[in-house]
């Protein structure tokens, strides 16, 4: 499906992108990927170091100097793409909540500006990242995604018969990428701290790597009709236990939970739930809007979950001891 393709990545030089692009190099001969952000340097690294691991395919790759909250430039970057992942966004929860209007302008602008391109373009589908902190969200980073989320799903009534295609992938913090919990204790164990810092000793995540992540996407671009939020099955851990398989035998000091900071995560409401159905390793939440119907946009072969369940990192069903911590940190490669 991905085979000569053009792709478009906002964006691309993130943690996210930066796999992804990779996995598509590999798995895959996409006719033309883009990358689309907004640091030069950062696209600098990045052209170098895959002319390095593809110098057969660096020809391949585009890189657009731009902002998702530039209209005119989206306009340009999308002509010719057939598929665009919204990767770009606001992300660091104590940067949006100073920085409030910035974060509006970034996270809900560019995305009414993503689909007001992808629309007039002529793009094939839309798959927008989305977070677990836009799922009751309680700070300002979660209530502008929470919106980018409604704008994307609702963007499928513009659309037509043969128009864009928007749908939603939606997980956690990524083990071990950019400002996750991981690489934030290796740095301390690096420098001699032997006394690591947890918020709550009740906190809890779901573990997902970027290779999760990327095939999540994959799966979305492969079979989505519109309107569909994918959620990935992943098992939980306790941030504590992170502390001690990294730092065995090490003191543990709690410095109390961060402004905008969740004991869980939290992937699918229960008031969601009515939409929502198991898929085997992963699940769809289905929009409830008129536009939408089951006949048109369904996916044969899932469960409708029971009304009232919550998909929460500290009620899960399948959990990671210390020793599997320690494993899976390793594979890493930190």
């Amino acid at each position: 499906m991905l085979d000569n393709k053009s792709i478009l990545i906002t964006g691309g030089t993130g943690s996210f992108g930066k796999n992804f692009i990779e996995i598509l190099l590999k798995s895959y001969n996409p006719k033309k990927i883009i990358v689309y952000s907004r640091d030069e340097f950062k696209q600098d690294v990045m052209r170098k170091d895959l002319a390095q691991k593809f110098p057969d395919k660096i020809s391949k790759l585009r890189f657009f100097i731009g902002d998702v909250r530039d209209k005119e430039r989206l306009y340009r970057a999308f002509n010719g793409v057939d598929y665009v992942i919204h990767a770009a966004a606001m992300k660091q929860v104590p940067a949006c909540e100073y920085n409030p209007f910035e974060a509006i302008k970034t996270n809900i602008h560019g995305a009414q500006n993503i689909v007001d391109a992808a629309l007039d373009c002529g793009v094939k589908k839309v798959i927008a990242l989305s977070t677990d902190k836009a799922v009751n969200p309680i700070n300002l980073y979660g209530g502008t995604k929470l919106v980018s989320d409604k704008l994307f799903i609702s963007a499928n009534s513009y659309r037509g018969d043969e128009g864009t295609v928007f749908s939603i992938v939606r997980y956690g913090n990524v083990s071990g990428s950019r400002g996750s919990v991981i690489p934030f204790f290796r740095e301390l164990l690096n420098n001699g701290v032997k006394e690591l810092p947890i918020t709550d000793p009740r906190m809890t995540r779901f573990w997902m790597t970027l290779d999760d992540a990327a095939d999540l996407v994959i799966k979305a671009l492969e079979e989505s009709k519109g309107g569909e939020t994918y959620v990935f099955k992943n098992p939980s851990y306790k941030i504590i236990d992170v502390a001690s398989a990294m730092n065995p035998g090490g003191k543990i000091n709690i410095v109390g939970i961060r402004e905008g900071e969740k004991l869980h995560e939290v992937m699918i409401t229960s008031d969601d739930s009515r939409n929502t159905y198991d898929y085997g390793n992963y699940y769809i939440i289905y929009p409830n809007y008129i536009w939408w119907s089951k006949d048109d946009y369904f996916k044969d072969g899932g469960t409708l979950i029971k009304e009232g369940w919550e998909y929460n990192s500290g009620t899960n069903s399948e959990w990671l001891d210390v020793e599997s911590l320690r494993k899976k940190i390793e594979m890493l490669g930190l």
